[in-house]
């Protein structure tokens, strides 16, 4: 927009709006200039280019605009039950007309014997057509046949129609701006090497046909350049932050894989790698040892064998002189990461050590002299890595488990510990639709691991009602019998925290009247407890001194029970698709068989079905975060993350995923041959989007 455009004019200047519907225009909907007005887009259109005759009204039908003579205007009924009936006629029948509200106002705009154009939904009542509160306008010589283009419907608020600013009233705003405008106050930025491949409408074309389109194929035509421009802009940002990074961050190289890796791959290593295991050690070791900071995404759905991955690449770095730490979101899943690790590399002698906050003072003296000096290869620990008291000597290695967890700065915080920046691989065990860490993502290098490890079998899934729950805890108590365990997982009520407590308590006392003590030992977990006392239950049920585990859904994230076989999961209707997953992921950890449960009542709705109809069919998380996409939209998913990402006003991800691919392929040919947009065709577009800067959160993300 250039900047003495008309589009910078504050919205109460548009002749209809003055500075009261100004101000709610700004509060409601976030209108404040002309500009907001005109990226304030329709969510459908009526029809009203077509008048039809009276008499080809059908039942059928659901809306009809129809043109004739008000011949019968009447007001029925007491003071405070009037109507008002109408009936209009034209050359081939007559039209009944209804008003049970606003009586005195559509009475006051209508004249008996006047011809009307009039639009509405058709009922039918003793077989004659009828329309309740008609849209209704008198005819004249502009809109004799109905008008000349699609009427939109915008958006609007509550409180905008109380105060008369319907979806219609800003349509008229609309009407009333466009022709003020010209194809200067709407440049086109886009590339006309990207309009030709793609067969795209001009910028001010499709401004004009988004809003008035004068039939269908013009306004899918127009909403498809928007929806493009939107996915295509973002790409751009993106890709234009990773390919300057692959070019120009430096990185310290790893040139060999030697000793500490070959022995381990050779002689420690617990099972064979899958394909998509060494798939990804080949991704990363191309990474490293090409002298530019490495940013992967690691995807792994539950149990894919992550953390192994991670301890290869953690050895090769080794391997060349230098240190390595994994920083996890909690105490408890950065210890299970120190046991797992330090077990693996017993045999080899090769030092790992775990930071926490609660690790002991003269530990943590002894543990960062030894980082300081480069003694200690492996350091592994909560959010503690980050604090300014930890100095690595050579640090060339991060990895950060379930990144969704650390805020960029607190990640940003560990490659500072370094001359170089070290190579950082992120892991998360969500799996994230391909479309949104296109979007999420797209400035990272992604890696997905979809196989499991030879041996994990998939856990089976079955939905149970409430009448069934004597069999369930019959079959819980077969499985801890066979010596398994048992995890019991109550909902967060997130409306009342007293609530949840209760219902969890109230679920506890269930449970031990089924598994009475001292036959069976409970642990319980929630967030009001202390966490001293919940680390205390957790690892009872860990070392397997309990043989049930009744918690909400504070049970972390990647902790490791392999002889957990059931996860029975109460109210399953409350949970979303990949918080189900999460806790399904609990089980099948081990060689024996897993089941999952999902208790609920017989009153469900129709999505919630869908959920545990989709849980029961399949264990693949990235199917199940496509479907969840599908159901709740994007926004959800990763959390916060996304702000300013993700409002988008036209395009969709969960259907746009096509056009989105297109996006980025146009994005990166621009990009690979003028990433400074600096070629004359390109010019256009780095002014757009120096001209967009400050308006939206473009924050680094990795």
């Amino acid at each position: 927009m250039p900047a003495d455009s008309i589009l910078q004019s504050p919205i109460e200047y548009l002749k209809g709006v003055g500075p009261q519907r100004g101000d709610l225009l700004r509060k409601e909907l976030n209108i404040h200039t002309f500009g907001d007005l005109l990226q304030h887009f329709p969510y459908r259109y009526v029809d009203k280019t077509r008048v039809f005759p009276i008499s080809a009204i059908t039942p059928h039908m659901d809306t009809v605009q129809v043109r004739g003579r008000l011949i019968e205007l009447e007001e029925s009924g007491i003071q405070k039950a009037k109507r008002l009936n109408g009936i209009l006629q034209d050359d081939t029948g007559t039209l009944d007309l209804i008003w049970f509200q606003g009586v005195q106002w559509a009475k006051k705009g209508l004249t008996k014997g006047g011809e009307y154009l009039v639009f509405g939904k058709v009922t039918w009542f003793k077989n004659r057509a009828q329309i309740t509160h008609p849209e209704i306008e008198p005819v004249d010589t502009e809109n004799v046949g109905g008008k000349n283009f699609l009427e939109p419907v915008y958006p609007t608020t509550e409180k905008l129609k109380q105060k008369f600013i319907t979806g219609r009233a800003i349509g008229k705003l609309v009407a009333a701006l466009l022709p003020q405008l010209s194809p200067s106050d709407l440049p086109e930025f886009m590339p006309v090497s990207v309009l030709q491949q793609m067969g795209l409408m001009q910028r001010f074309d499709a401004i004009r046909h988004i809003h008035f389109p004068p039939n269908m194929d013009l306004a899918n035509a127009a909403l498809n350049r928007l929806k493009f421009e939107e996915l295509f802009l973002v790409q751009l940002r993106l890709n234009e932050v990773k390919i300057k990074r692959h070019r120009t961050s430096r990185g310290v190289v790893f040139p060999t894989v030697g000793e500490n890796f070959n022995t381990f791959y050779n002689h420690h290593l617990p099972f064979p790698l899958t394909n998509a295991q060494k798939r990804v050690i080949k991704e990363i070791r191309s990474d490293t040892a090409r002298g530019h900071q490495m940013n992967r995404l690691l995807q792994g759905d539950v149990g894919s064998g992550k953390t192994i991955v991670a301890l290869l690449c953690m050895l090769i770095a080794i391997d060349n002189g230098f240190q390595c730490c994994l920083m996890a979101p909690t105490e408890i899943l950065a210890r299970q990461h120190f046991e797992g690790i330090s077990e693996l590399l017993k045999p080899m002698g090769v030092p790992v050590r775990l930071l926490t906050g609660s690790t002991r003072t003269a530990e943590r003296r002894e543990l960062l002299e030894a980082a300081a000096d480069g003694s200690l290869p492996i350091l592994l620990g909560t959010h503690a890595l980050i604090e300014d008291t930890v100095q690595f000597k050579k640090l060339g290695f991060v990895v950060i488990d379930e990144q969704h967890r650390f805020g960029v700065e607190q990640r940003a915080k560990l490659w500072q510990k370094a001359d170089i920046p070290p190579h950082v691989l992120v892991m998360t065990a969500t799996p994230i639709p391909r479309t949104l860490s296109m979007t999420l993502f797209g400035d990272l290098d992604c890696s997905v691991m979809d196989e499991l490890p030879p041996g994990r079998k998939p856990v089976t899934t079955v939905h149970r009602l409430e009448s069934a729950r004597h069999n369930v805890m019959e079959f819980a108590r077969q499985q801890i019998d066979l010596g398994r365990q048992v995890y019991i997982i109550f909902p967060l009520i997130e409306e009342s925290e007293k609530m949840a407590y209760e219902n969890l308590m109230r679920g506890y006392e269930n449970v031990k009247a089924f598994f009475p003590e001292p036959r069976y030992w409970i642990s319980m977990v929630h967030g009001k407890m202390d966490p001293a006392e919940k680390d205390t239950n957790m690892m009872r049920f860990k070392n397997g001194e309990t043989q049930i585990m009744v918690s909400t859904t504070v049970i972390e994230v990647g902790v490791n029970v392999p002889n957990a076989s059931v996860m029975i999961i109460e109210s399953a209707e409350k949970f979303g698709l990949s918080q189900l997953h999460q806790l399904r992921g609990r089980v099948g950890r081990g060689s024996e068989q897993s089941f999952c449960i999902l208790m609920t009542g017989h009153k469900l709705t129709a999505e919630a079905r869908e959920r545990l109809k989709i849980m029961c069919q399949t264990n693949d998380g990235f199917k199940i975060a496509e479907k969840d996409m599908e159901l709740r939209g994007p926004g959800d998913i990763e959390g916060t993350r996304q702000s300013g990402l993700l409002n988008f006003k036209l395009a969709s991800l969960v259907n746009d995923s096509a056009l989105m691919e297109q996006a980025q392929r146009m994005a990166l040919q621009i990009l690979e041959k003028d990433i400074e947009l600096m070629m004359n065709e390109n010019l256009p577009l780095r002014y757009h989007l120096l001209n967009q800067k400050g308006k939206t959160e473009w924050s680094k993300i990795s």
